[in-house]
């Protein structure tokens, strides 16, 4: 039987984040080395890191309602609802995410609720959240437009919509090649993603959508050393018996940690990050 896009996404996440977690913690994103990526970090520090970056670089000052759009097993919705008081939503396609981001942000002892839901047409009202915050799962959406269509929907007016995630190089004036298009076709099938978009393709979108004080930027460089963090991460006896307990997606995935590290030396891959308001 042929699965869909979303059981793949999901069973990737049911099988791969409790390993995740034991080898790395409740953060499941890039960390952040300095803007020039050369600046040598614990790797949990450096996740951190990234996310105070991000909050830094748009200008967040205030935050009582936020929603965490793919928020895996709830590392940032914990962390900013802690930072701000605030109280957290999460939403994610694995229900193994949903239910340890449950509790973990009970042991934390935060005002925060997780759920399995589609983000591309969530249950939540219209202007409900004055932050959206998407850390690196644009990437997995099979509708760039309607993702940030949602993300308008639901955000208050004058809140602020946060998002980072995996792009490919501009395009404007070379398209990419046949090599290049198999490179990235590679990382799609490992980590269950339709297709990546440009960065200045996610500004359009933005724009056309009616988000207001927009920003971009390109943070390619400082977050590239995190695949050797983790390629040698993997390479530890416990992550490899680990890999061959979560089954083949993961070992997979694990096989393939090249194909990023690759993908950024080549100038191929690129992290993108893009914050505006309503």
């Amino acid at each position: 039987m042929t699965l869909t896009l979303q059981q793949r996404i999901q069973n990737f996440y049911d099988a791969s984040s409790g390993l995740w977690e034991d080898v790395w913690g409740e953060h499941m994103h890039h960390g952040y080395y300095g803007a020039n990526g050369t600046i040598a970090k614990e790797r949990r520090q450096a996740q951190i890191d990234l996310i105070e970056e991000l909050l830094t670089w748009a200008e967040v000052q205030r935050v009582d309602n936020l929603l965490d759009l793919g928020c895996g097993i709830g590392g940032s919705s914990v962390y900013l609802a802690q930072r701000y008081g605030a109280t957290a939503t999460g939403i994610t396609l694995s229900p193994v995410q949903a239910a340890r981001a449950t509790e973990r942000a009970a042991e934390a002892g935060v005002q925060a609720q997780f759920q399995v839901a589609d983000a591309l047409h969530t249950p939540f009202d219209d202007d409900a959240f004055d932050l959206v915050w998407s850390l690196e799962s644009g990437e997995h959406m099979p509708d760039k437009v309607q993702f940030f269509r949602e993300c308008y929907r639901v955000l208050k007016p004058g809140g602020t919509f946060l998002c980072a995630t995996w792009c490919h190089r501009p395009i404007d004036n070379t398209p990419l090649t046949a090599a290049e298009q198999r490179h990235l076709e590679r990382i799609y099938q490992v980590y269950c993603l339709p297709y990546v978009i440009s960065l200045p393709e996610y500004e359009q979108i933005a724009t056309d959508l009616g988000f207001q004080n927009l920003r971009t930027a390109d943070w390619s460089t400082a977050v590239a050393p995190f695949w050797d963090v983790v390629i040698g991460s993997a390479m530890t006896p416990g992550a490899i018996a680990g890999l061959l307990r979560s089954g083949w997606g993961t070992i997979q995935a694990a096989l393939s940690l090249g194909l990023m590290r690759r993908g950024y030396q080549r100038g191929l891959v690129r992290f993108g990050v893009l914050a505006a308001t309503k």
